[in-house]
């Protein structure tokens, strides 16, 4: 019963505030920028996702805020704490549903099976950092199970290599990781409760995520960064990387780890292949 008055309730809230939203796009408001962020937060209230934040979130304008990714989820738990547009596989702006919400936050669609063209095609990120906005990137390429991080690919980190009025642009790691789940602490048996990827079918695994009455999930701010510290865009994505696996590291095992040592420039580190991306944003 629970999971159809929550898909119902999902639907109102969707009806109340798509139009709103397509308004504020076609006049070119400002509020365009911060219904989106009211949307994920009422949706998160509706899933039962409880949202718990440490760190210093980055007040600059614009941020690119890198994360590893775990489920379709994330995309509402960090659209309710981060207004910003999200960059996202193209095959996604034609999903039911699900490619016309993401349309309506102006998200940045990329083809990343043609890696040559993602250079260009991530111009769209710059534009929207020279109009100020704020930019939320999964660098894995694709969403796993939450209990470790995917190498992240430098490519996508081609963006931070520009400057916006003169500056470098700020680079925000952020670690995100699902701990609990009516009140005890997420088992790896039900991790796939919450961690969408592979080849999982969408609304069953909606379905079934939607049974559970709260589900906690914590987001950790790491210190910003940008290309000034490094000496290419290779080095920046394997530091994000360390910074965000200590992250999920300490969450998933609730212990407080120390931060890992930024590599120096040219550092390599041994990191976990991608697998095949499908399910993932």
């Amino acid at each position: 019963m629970m999971p159809l008055l929550r898909m119902m309730a999902l639907i109102d809230w969707m009806l109340m505030l798509a139009p709103v939203q397509a308004g504020a796009l076609l006049l070119k408001l400002k509020a365009a920028d911060r219904i989106p962020r009211r949307f994920h937060r009422g949706v998160t209230r509706i899933f039962g996702i409880q949202i718990e934040t440490t760190g210093q979130m980055s007040e600059i304008h614009p941020t690119l805020f890198v994360s590893n990714h775990i489920s379709y989820l994330d995309i509402f738990v960090f659209g309710a704490v981060i207004e910003g547009s999200f960059v996202a596989k193209s095959d996604i702006a034609n999903w039911p549903i699900a490619g016309w919400l993401a349309k309506m936050q102006r998200t940045i669609f990329v083809e990343r099976e043609q890696r040559t063209k993602i250079g260009a095609q991530l111009t769209r990120v710059q534009e929207r950092f020279e109009s100020g906005g704020n930019v939320i990137l999964f660098p894995e390429g694709t969403s796993y199970d939450g209990a470790r991080v995917l190498t992240f690919k430098s490519a996508l980190f081609s963006v931070a290599q520009n400057q916006v009025n003169g500056h470098a642009v700020t680079v925000q790691p952020v670690s995100i990781a699902y701990t609990e789940m009516d009140g005890l602490p997420l088992t790896r048996a039900q991790r796939p409760l919450v961690a969408w990827y592979g080849d999982m079918a969408l609304l069953p695994h909606i379905w079934s995520f939607l049974k559970a009455q709260r589900t906690k999930v914590e987001i950790q701010f790491h210190e910003p960064v940008s290309m000034d510290d490094y000496a290419n865009r290779r080095a920046m994505a394997s530091a994000c990387q360390q910074m965000v696996s200590a992250g999920v590291t300490a969450m998933v095992t609730g212990r407080t780890l120390p931060m890992p040592a930024l590599p120096a420039p040219d550092a390599q580190i041994a990191l976990p292949a991608a697998p095949k991306e499908t399910a993932g944003t």
